[in-house]
Formats: C-alpha cells, sequence, structure tokens
C-alpha cells in the first residue's frame, strides 16, 4: 500500500471518528437528564422540585422545642408547654389539645402523595396537607382524593415563593388568592382554612393578608428536614423524640425525593398511634 494510500485511509479514519462522536453527544442531549438522590431513587427533572429552594435564613426560624418528658411518670396526654407559645408573627406552632397533626407540604405530586394517603388510609389518620397551586392545578384529580378522605387543605402559595413575604401586599393577595381559586376549583367543597409560608419565612404583610382572607397562619414545631432526604431512619428519629402533645409535624409529599419520608412515615404511624391520637387541623379554626 502506497503512502498516499495510508494517509487518504487515515484521514477518513478521523473524520469518521469525529462524526461518531458527535452523533454520541448530540443524542445524549435528546435524552431526558435522570439524577440520583441520596437516597440511591432515579427521579426526573420535569417537576418542580422544591427541595432545591431551602427554607430562608432572613426570617424568624421556627421556635426551638424541648424533647417531650418521657418519663415513666409522665402524663402522656399533658399539653407540652414549651409549644403552648406563637411562631414567627403570631404564626401556628401547636394543635391546641393533646392531640398531634400530621402536615405534608409541597403536593399534591402524583408518585408520592398517593404512596402517603395509602398509608394515612391504612392506619385510619386523617392529616393536613399544604398544597401548592401550581401542583393542584396540573394533579386536580389528587386534590380530589386529599378532600375526599376526610385531609385538611392548607393553602402553600402558588409556586413555593420563599421570598413571598418580602412582595407587596397585592402581590401576596393575588398568589393566595389564585391557590384559593385553583383548590376550589378541582374540589368545590374543600374548605381552606390555614396558610403555611414557603420557607416557614413569614412576614407582618403575609400575616395581615391571611387575617383578610380568614387563613390561619401555619407554621409547625417538628421538622425533620426530609425536604434535604436525609434517610428514613433520620427523619423517623426525629419525629419519633421531638414529638410531644399537641405537636404539629413538619413532613413533605412533593417536591424532590421523598421516598425517605414515605419509608419513615409506615414505622412512625402506628408507633405515634400508640402514644397519641392525630388528628386533621380543624376547618373551623380559630
Amino acid at each position: 500500500m502506497s503512502g498516499a494510500t495510508v494517509r487518504a485511509t487515515g484521514i477518513v479514519t478521523v473524520v469518521l471518528a469525529g462524526l461518531l462522536a458527535s452523533a454520541y453527544v448530540l443524542g445524549r442531549s435528546l435524552v431526558p437528564e435522570q439524577h440520583t438522590t441520596t437516597t440511591g431513587v432515579a427521579s426526573s427533572t420535569a417537576g418542580p422540585h422544591y427541595a432545591d429552594q431551602p427554607p430562608s435564613t432572613e426570617f424568624p426560624a421556627a421556635p426551638g422545642r424541648a424533647l417531650p418528658d418521657t418519663s415513666p411518670d409522665a402524663d402522656p396526654s399533658a399539653p407540652d408547654s414549651g409549644d403552648d407559645g406563637p411562631g414567627p408573627f403570631g404564626a401556628r406552632t401547636a394543635t391546641g389539645s393533646a392531640r398531634v397533626a400530621l402536615t405534608f407540604d409541597d403536593g399534591p405530586d402524583p408518585r408520592w402523595t398517593p404512596q402517603v394517603l395509602a398509608l394515612l388510609s391504612q392506619y385510619g389518620v386523617k392529616a393536613t396537607f399544604c398544597v401548592v397551586g401550581e401542583n393542584v392545578e396540573s394533579h386536580p384529580d389528587l386534590l380530589r382524593s386529599i378532600v375526599a378522605e376526610g385531609h385538611t387543605v392548607c393553602n402553600h402559595s402558588w409556586r413555593h415563593d420563599v421570598d413571598l413575604g418580602k412582595r407587596s401586599p397585592e402581590t401576596i393577595r393575588a398568589d393566595l388568592l389564585r391557590t384559593n381559586d385553583a383548590i376550589l376549583a378541582a374540589a368545590p367543597d374543600a374548605h381552606i382554612a390555614y396558610y403555611r409560608q414557603p420557607g416557614g419565612a413569614w412576614t407582618a404583610s403575609v400575616v395581615s393578608v391571611c387575617a383578610e382572607l380568614g387563613l390561619t397562619p401555619l407554621h409547625w414545631n417538628v421538622d425533620p428536614s426530609d425536604w434535604k432526604a436525609p434517610g428514613a431512619t433520620t427523619i423517623e428519629a426525629t419525629v419519633r423524640t421531638q414529638t410531644g402533645p399537641g405537636a404539629i409535624v413538619l413532613m413533605h409529599d412533593a417536591g424532590g425525593d421523598r421516598s425517605g419520608t414515605v419509608a419513615a412515615l409506615q414505622r412512625l404511624l402506628p408507633e405515634l398511634l400508640s402514644r397519641f391520637e392525630l388528628e386533621p387541623l380543624p376547618v373551623d379554626a380559630p
């Protein structure tokens, strides 16, 4: 084979390799990206991921909470004195009785909300779902299931805007009303008595609009930070050790990978039921 032929063959080989590499890169760019979360579950990037939007550090955080009295002589029905005070800007942090309220934020989500609903139904537990307007609009059937199964619905803003409290009262009002409208469009019989500010980033403006709209500002006093997906064991341990009479427990059924929350809930429900009466927050909120 002549030198010219060898050089020509080499050039053709290089060109073909370049074309194949370009085709591979192009093909990869057309495939929806999948990412593995800390729990090892692959989830699509298509839906809202509120877990990527951590609670604000510019606003008053949830009040500190003392661990409940677990001594043999403790009265399990006695209200936890550490939770009687109001939360940021007077937001509600306790049920007002010895009963415990489980609350789930950021849904509804087509993957995780049905699993949470199934577990609650299995144990005969009613809870409170703080729903995001855009998710209600996308999944009205799930909102209808939440209402039909006797759970309480709470407004959680239209798009999980942590900075909503910094905006004008008109903007805040429009956001909450838009979310209420989406809830009522999906379930006309729903009674919306509560509003929970994303990130717990309460301001006087948000609370003022809540009062105007007849919504009780709803905070919490037990937070396992399940939005960080720390794993079922950590979530379970935090809820189990920090929940006392009157607690409002914050968990999530959307906004990211919630497999750890679902697994923890499966173990927590029978344990909590052995210690407390679990209730949905009443729709006739004070």
